[in-house]
């Protein structure tokens, strides 16, 4: 695998080759492996080993950047003469910062590099589909999914002496099981492959896939749902690039004249976090500054925006620097040079005072629905963060304390800031993972008033 010292000499090299007044170089790449398999058998083994330099360069105010997954020479060469090309033939950006010198004071981060999880073979990836094909054919069930893991770098040099460096794992697996007319799922991720549990993931998807058999169909309406961590993951995902400095400025954040406004129940806190122990990902940001943690939501009044170094900048500077509380970088830029600015990407949601299980929950309610998992979500209003989707893989009728049956899907018509006002009782947040977000430290809910307005042929 590339490592700190080779790149730190490719570098040396792109510096040489550059006449522009800044440069800087991203790495990023790695080694990932992948088993699928479907209809109960493996059907793909795939493996991959892949690295890119990403080259930004700066002339006068303009930059540009430009990309290569070629290490050689002329390729490294190349690329730089490309960069180069692209930002003389730029306009100039009054707003360009000169490329920061350092990314702020290196803290004690958590290891996020596993060996055993490198070292994962092709053969103990088939031996774990055996044991969750096992299941389904136990269960007279077919299925799907994934198992794959992966190491990576991420890595940033600049011209002035910034350098910084992560290496990280990465294992996953997703199963869907399907019967005739239900189908359950469940999927796991984490850098470290020995918290990966097949068996566990394999059973429950069973389990949801046999429970939601012979659907039938319940009216539309609004019901108390219990949604399970993914299904929450998936839906309050769309709400946190809103949370970014440029999203305000731009006028185009749902939380325009909110900011220190309450506007989700008491219950809820949320905060960015690339440190905590269920997170994954790099300390720095794509300009190398060093992520803060930032408390996003406190008591459902929103606290603090993320915010790239320019964005900071120009906040300072607006109309809304009044209104929008502490207002400095906190490393959650993108790389330069682009137009989204920031964005919070470790989302961890607090510990509520008294976590319930979904058994808890569950037993805690007379009429309602729980959900495994949402799909297909889309933004139907974006300042009150309407949200469009359906449920599937598992979505089952709950009355007198237990599930009763599986139920036929739904579509739901939401708005976050309802649904977080309406949150009765919460879980221990866990890493979860789904389809349509990045990966969150979520809990399960138990929501009132949830909106399905309608009611799906499956």
């Amino acid at each position: 695998m590339l490592d700190k010292s080779k790149a730190a000499d490719i570098f040396d090299k792109i510096k040489n080759y550059s006449t522009a007044d800044e440069v800087e170089a991203l790495f990023y790449g790695g080694r990932s492996a992948l088993t699928r398999f479907a209809n109960n058998t493996i059907h793909q083994n795939v493996a991959e080993e892949n690295y890119g330099v990403s080259v930004r360069t700066v002339f006068g105010g303009r930059t540009a950047r430009a990309s290569t997954n070629k290490l050689d020479d002329e390729s490294l060469r190349r690329v730089v003469q490309a960069s180069e090309s692209l930002a003389k033939v730029q306009h100039p950006d009054p707003e360009l910062l000169p490329m920061p010198a350092s990314g702020g004071q290196k803290v004690s981060f958590p290891i996020r590099y596993f060996d055993e999880t490198a070292a994962v073979t092709p053969e103990q990836r088939a031996e774990a589909v055996h044991k969750i094909v096992s299941i389904a054919q136990r269960h007279k069930l077919t299925t799907a999914g994934i198992f794959a893991t992966a190491e990576s770098i991420e890595a940033i040099f600049n011209s002035r002496s910034l350098s910084d460096w992560h290496t990280q794992t990465s294992s996953e697996i997703s199963i869907t099981m399907l019967a005739a007319d239900s189908s359950g799922w469940q999927k796991a991720n984490s850098p470290n492959v020995a918290h990966l549990d097949a068996v566990t993931l394999g059973e429950v998807a069973a389990r949801k896939a046999l429970e939601s058999a012979a659907p039938r169909e319940i009216p539309a309406g609004k019901y108390t749902v219990i949604l399970e961590p993914a299904a929450v993951l998936d839906i309050v995902g769309f709400m946190f690039f809103d949370f970014g400095g440029l999203a305000i400025l731009d006028q185009r954040s749902f939380l325009n004249n909110r900011v220190g406004a309450k506007i989700f129940g008491d219950n809820i806190n949320i905060t960015d976090d690339v440190g905590h122990p269920l997170q994954s990902g790099a300390p720095f940001d794509g300009e190398g500054i060093r992520r803060q943690r930032v408390h996003l939501v406190e008591d459902g009044i929103v606290k603090q925006l993320v915010y790239a170094r320019a964005t900071a900048e120009k906040m300072k500077r607006s109309e809304y620097k009044e209104k929008v509380g502490r207002i400095e970088p906190t490393g959650h830029g993108f790389p330069l040079p682009n137009e989204m600015g920031e964005a919070p990407m470790n989302i961890v949601f607090g510990v509520t005072k008294d976590p319930r299980t979904v058994e808890q929950m569950i037993a805690s309610t007379e009429r309602g629905v729980l959900v495994t998992r949402l799909w297909y979500i889309r933004e139907v209003e974006p300042y009150e963060k309407i949200l469009t989707g359906m449920t599937r893989d598992g979505t089952f009728l709950v009355e007198g304390g237990k599930v009763r049956h599986g139920v036929r899907n739904f579509r739901f018509n939401e708005s976050l800031l309802h649904m977080l006002s309406n949150v009765q009782e919460m879980g221990t947040p866990v890493r979860a993972s789904g389809e349509e977000s990045f990966d969150m430290v979520v809990p399960p809910m138990k929501i009132r008033e949830f909106n399905f307005t309608e009611v799906t042929k499956f």
